[in-house]
């Protein structure tokens, strides 16, 4: 089998952050952490010759196709989807397995929500921590291949709506009949929010600005505070654009940094 370095150094200086894997396993750990440098690309494969090459989707996902042994075949539920033009033609590569994934650069104004289980035999990977091997790696002696060389273009808001808009569902319902009988305080409401998002379009940025200020005024640590007002937004159906939230929380936060010096003087 090759050493794939200078492949890897190649994704790498192209801006991707790259991972090396044992098969489809990862060699090291990198969940948030920065994109491994040329440098650290050359002693890792120096160990690790026969290291397949992965890519984090970080500024970038991909649509999984694939047909499974329980009957799911991702091609037929694309097509079934009936739409498509969504999926503009893209970089595209087949997998050892068989698939194939189509390449889609993230937007600034949306959040993509990863889906497993987006249609049946088809994924949606697209978490920072999530990656997808690419060429010209191997597994059991099966490449994986480019289709095509076209360039990754951005998704179309249409495809990302459609996304979001159909959330993977959970094999455990809960039971409905158990009725909760105690006190429902600010604080339950702030956690339901967190899971079901911040509502409608127009009262987005008020749901967002009392979900922070709540968490805040009952002493959440800033940090801990600010991945739960993204994790509400990502649950939201139509999700504010990032910026948006950083702007709200840098605000809310300055915002208690002052009614705290009040209460102290």
């Amino acid at each position: 089998m090759q050493n794939l370095v200078n492949y890897a150094i190649r994704y790498a200086e192209k801006g991707f952050s790259v991972l090396p894997m044992a098969n489809k396993k990862p060699l090291i750990a990198f969940a948030n952490r920065p994109p491994l440098t040329v440098a650290e690309i050359k002693q890792i494969w120096k160990t690790n010759p026969t290291a397949n090459i992965a890519l984090r989707t970080t500024n970038f996902f991909v649509i999984d196709i694939d047909r499974h042994a329980n009957g799911a075949d991702g091609f037929k539920s694309i097509q079934q989807l009936g739409h498509p033009e969504l999926f503009k033609k893209t970089l595209k590569q087949r997998t050892a397995g068989g698939g194939c994934q189509l390449f889609y650069l993230k937007r600034e104004d949306m959040r993509i929500h990863q889906l497993i289980g987006w249609l049946p035999g088809v994924d949606v990977k697209a978490h920072i921590n999530n990656y997808i091997v690419v060429p010209p790696s191997q597994i059991k002696g099966k490449p994986y291949q480019w289709a095509n060389r076209l360039p990754i273009v951005t998704a179309s808001l249409d495809l990302v709506k459609t996304i979001n808009r159909k959330r993977a569902t959970s094999h455990y319902q809960p039971d409905t009949a158990i009725v909760n009988t105690g006190e429902r305080t600010a604080t339950t409401l702030l956690f339901e929010q967190i899971a079901t998002g911040l509502g409608d379009v127009g009262g987005r940025n008020n749901q967002l600005a009392a979900l922070i200020g709540g968490l805040l005024f009952r002493n959440v640590k800033v940090k801990a505070a600010y991945q739960l007002a993204c994790l509400a937004n990502q649950n939201t159906m139509d999700a504010l654009p990032q910026r948006e939230v950083d702007r709200t929380f840098e605000s809310i936060v300055q915002a208690e940094i002052r009614r705290k010096e009040v209460n102290t003087t």
